[in-house]
């Protein structure tokens, strides 16, 4: 988004330095967006320590990182609102950062989500460079940042560590890192429900490959990373590129068919443990078996209905005309959702983004309870973004610039008032 881009030479830029304008980007975003919710919430006597570390999911991620599973609350129409709905990777970090730091639980939490963001950001510029180019790969990354829900980035909730772990195992995934990217899903998989997205993007990746040889009965170079989908399609991306060094930057280690093949199985096995190690422990604990997430999460009343609940929710607003105006507003957002992913599909975005950012879609709309958090369900799928990045890197520095800006402040005026309200993110 500077002239630092285009500065630093890729053939001599470490990763690191490579994306350092996105890093620098993305903290400014952010702390724009904590130094405005700090003034707001002065405002309003209230303190935006304890909106970010001490309310809704961050109170339940504390209690299991302090005191374990076990808690639940049961409510007077018969719901049961279990901990068991949280998965546990985000505690588990909690409770050792306080282990070894003097920092509380919930500071504790606030710390693994500002790392994590960073390290999301990281790996969002790592896939859209890898993709796109780096210039695109840094207006990815403070597109995501300027998000109107951005602010959540910062908060004590699990949607920047699951971002990270997703973003880096699909920059494996398309780098042929098998191994890593099944470690990377693996980990996400105990982070959110949502991990099943990794898991899929990783095992269609390494799967396309062979079906695409069987289907054209070809056998040179089929089972070779450099021939699976995900990098064709990146390799094609990547013509767009003023800059052709960070292709050799990024390129996967030269292997035999036969190790890669090896790598490429290991990793799709590494992928589902983590996801389903939790959910089988949980219908072991809750004594319901394979299904017994499920039917925690129905204590939680949520679920999957394919989305029928959220357009009977949209249609229930179709009442008057000020919730009409909201009503027409989520007719929009969901239409250029839709729009943004069919402009990936047509820009050649790789299989493995396509997948992965289809179930985080899906799962985020068609389920059927908590319609005010689906903006948040929806900050990991960042691959939405990559059309906007692409667009904004044609623009002229200084007007990229002046947009982001722009938009950095409306994200961080609307963020503080979001959390200043009374319901969830």
């Amino acid at each position: 988004m500077t002239d630092l881009a285009t500065r630093v030479t890729p053939a001599r830029a470490t990763p690191l330095r490579r994306a350092a304008p996105a890093l620098l980007g993305y903290a400014a975003v952010r702390a724009l967006g904590l130094v405005v919710l700090a003034v707001w919430s002065a405002a309003r006597d209230k303190s935006a320590h304890t909106l970010l570390t001490a309310r809704w999911d961050a109170l339940w991620y504390t209690r299991v990182a302090e005191l374990g599973y076990g808690y639940e609350v049961r409510l007077p129409n018969g719901d049961v609102h279990s901990d068991l709905a949280f998965f546990p990777l985000l505690p588990w970090l909690e409770r050792l950062l306080h282990a070894v730091t003097p920092l509380s639980y919930a500071d504790a939490g606030f710390v693994v989500a500002l790392l994590a963001s960073c390290a999301a950001a990281w790996g969002i510029f790592a896939v859209a460079d890898q993709v796109y180019g780096r210039r695109a790969g840094v207006c990815a990354v403070l597109l995501w940042a300027v998000l109107p829900v951005g602010i959540v980035q910062s908060m004590a909730y699990s949607e920047s560590l699951f971002t990270a772990l997703a973003a880096w195992s699909l920059y494996a995934v398309l780098t042929g890192r098998w191994v890593s990217a099944g470690l990377l899903a693996a980990s996400a998989g105990l982070t959110r429900p949502v991990g099943l997205a990794v898991v899929a993007a990783v095992w269609v990746a390494a799967v396309a490959p062979f079906v695409r040889g069987w289907r054209t009965s070809t056998s040179d170079g089929a089972h070779n990373d450099e021939c699976a989908p995900d990098a064709v399609s990146a390799a094609r991306a990547r013509r767009v590129r003023s800059v052709r060094g960070a292709r050799d930057a990024t390129r996967a280690p030269s292997v035999t068919p036969a190790a890669s093949v090896r790598r490429r199985a290991l990793g799709t096995l590494i992928a589902p443990l983590g996801a389903a190690g939790y959910v089988l422990w949980v219908g072991h604990r809750t004594g319901g078996g394979p299904l017994g997430y499920l039917d925690v999460q129905a204590g939680w009343r949520n679920g999957f209905d394919g989305g029928y609940a959220f357009a009977h929710f949209i249609a229930d607003k179709f009442t008057s005309i000020p919730s009409a105006l909201a009503g027409l507003g989520l007719i929009i957002g969901v239409a250029l959702l839709i729009w943004l992913y069919v402009a990936g599909i047509r820009q050649g975005q790789p299989l493995s983004l396509l997948v992965y950012t289809g179930v985080v879609t899906a799962l985020a709309l068609c389920a059927s309870s908590y319609f005010g958090s689906k903006p948040r369900l929806l900050l990991p799928a960042f691959p939405l973004l990559l059309p906007l990045a692409r667009s904004l890197a044609r623009l002229p520095t200084s007007r990229s610039v002046q947009v982001t800006a722009g938009v950095a402040v409306a994200s961080a005026v609307y963020g503080a008032f979001w959390l200043n309200g009374s319901g969830p993110p």
